[in-house]
């Protein structure tokens, strides 16, 4: 099998200017007319939403963590079907995996899909130093595919003067400084796509100062790969309805985890809860996002009382992040506002955050629609916390992160469960949750 042509987009260091670049990298080669699949290293989701903006395909997650490495290699190959080129943007510095480890770092993914690497270079304040840098980079794991380097921050047409001559790898590209086209950020990150065009108008930065050509060829170098799973004929109808709620409020979802619901057989029915009611479904799921900053609009919204009713009615509903802390009984952001008041808990925003990394556990069985000792895989990242009532049940016990308190997560009430854990669904979290959606609609 010879899947689509690749290329990892790698940084020395958080805040090198990847996310930028790689980025400008998919716009400006869409703007060719070329079909690209964007694909992000890590639990991340305000890129991939800059990057399906850009390129009009849905960004997909490669985290070997949370999915494996066969994992990583069934995304890919199904995500890229019908793409010219997959563009694949790292995390953090280029060997910066679990733990200090190099698992589930941008090297890690590039390995799995053995895939060509361009590093990102911030050049501000260096000039031939730089070389010492990329050579170290080179040394560190010579089994990976360097095919050149991208030189970020160039001050002038001196400062690439000074870089130029003592080159040992091809370059790709040196991008002027442009501060100005900087997206904003907040505390969980970047603003999302839909509130800053930026990353796209880099696209005309890198087009007059990259060798897309060169990069394309580079890509065009990558080996064959197999795929060791057989999804073939795992597809599944269960006819339930599954309403997702997606808006300025939630909108953290990994892709895979709304494809694994739909190839359990699943419909799914997007909605917003700001401004719509609840639709014709037989199970809801909320994920994360920023209720923090709409607090006013949920709680005046029609759909908090929809949601309430169908939960006492014994509909499933699965809660994540702020999903969780939307259907706990309030949400305290310098004031306090009501919410669904599903779970017998309240929520309080923070100012330091309070969790983030990834999360190992399993189900507990016997208290939610989840079976005992299913493996669960994730990721937290939250400035908030939760109080429960006392008497509170979780569905989930964890042997690696925080949860909602003490390694326990999942506040469970009647057919409902929230949790802090971004959890990556495997086909039999879907088939439980499907499961429970069946035997709901059937009532």
């Amino acid at each position: 099998m010879n899947p689509v042509p690749r290329i990892v987009i790698a940084g020395t260091h958080s805040g090198c200017g990847k996310t930028t670049i790689a980025s400008g990298i998919m716009s400006a080669l869409t703007q060719r007319g070329v079909i690209v699949q964007p694909f992000k290293v890590g639990p991340d989701f305000i890129d991939p939403s800059h990057h399906t903006r850009i390129c009009g395909r849905n960004s997909r997650n490669l985290d070997p963590f949370m999915m494996g490495e066969d994992g990583c290699i069934d995304t890919f190959i199904r995500a890229s079907e019908g793409a010219d080129i997959a563009v694949i943007e790292g995390v953090m510095g280029m060997f910066d995996g679990v733990d200090g480890s190099d698992i589930a770092s941008t090297a890690h993914v590039a390995q799995i899909l053995k895939a060509p690497v361009v590093l990102v270079v911030d050049a501000k304040g260096m000039s031939r130093s730089v070389h010492a840098l990329i050579d170290g980079y080179r040394r560190y794991d010579p089994t990976l595919r360097f095919s050149g380097v991208i030189f970020n921050r160039i001050g002038s047409p001196r400062h690439r003067s000074m870089i130029e001559p003592s080159l040992s790898i091809p370059s790709f590209g040196y991008i002027p400084r442009k501060e100005e086209l900087a997206v904003e950020s907040r505390h969980l990150g970047l603003k999302m796509a839909h509130e800053s065009a930026s990353m796209a108008e880099f696209g005309k930065i890198i087009e007059e100062n990259c060798n897309l050509d060169a990069l394309l060829a580079a890509a065009h170098n990558a080996p064959p790969m197999t795929n060791t799973i057989n999804t073939v004929g795992c597809e599944q109808q269960a006819h339930i309805r599954i309403g997702v709620a997606f808006d300025e409020a939630f909108c953290f979802y990994y892709q895979d985890n709304l494809d694994c619901l739909k190839r359990s057989g699943a419909e799914l029915v997007f909605f917003s809860p700001l401004n719509s009611s609840l639709p014709d479904v037989d199970a809801v799921y909320l994920g994360g996002g920023y209720p923090e900053l709409h607090l006013a609009a949920l709680e005046s919204s029609r759909f908090r009382e929809d949601l309430k009713k169908a939960a006492d009615s014994g509909m499933p509903v699965y809660a994540e992040c702020g999903g969780l802390m939307y259907i706990t009984e309030s949400i305290t952001s310098k004031k306090t506002y009501r919410m669904c008041g599903i779970l017998p808990a309240s929520a309080e925003m923070t100012i330091r955050i309070q969790a983030l990394g990834y999360v190992k556990g399993e189900s507990v069985g016997n208290q939610s629609f989840l079976p005992a000792s299913l493996p669960i895989n994730g990721h937290e990242f939250h400035y908030s916390r939760i109080e429960p009532a006392r008497d509170a049940r979780y569905a989930l016990r964890l042997s690696r992160g925080k949860g909602i308190e003490d390694g326990t997560d999942g506040l469970i009430s009647q057919n409902v469960i929230g949790c802090y854990t971004h959890a990556y669904f495997t086909p039999a979290f879907a088939r439980a949750m499907i499961g429970s959606a069946v035997k709901f609609s059937r009532q």
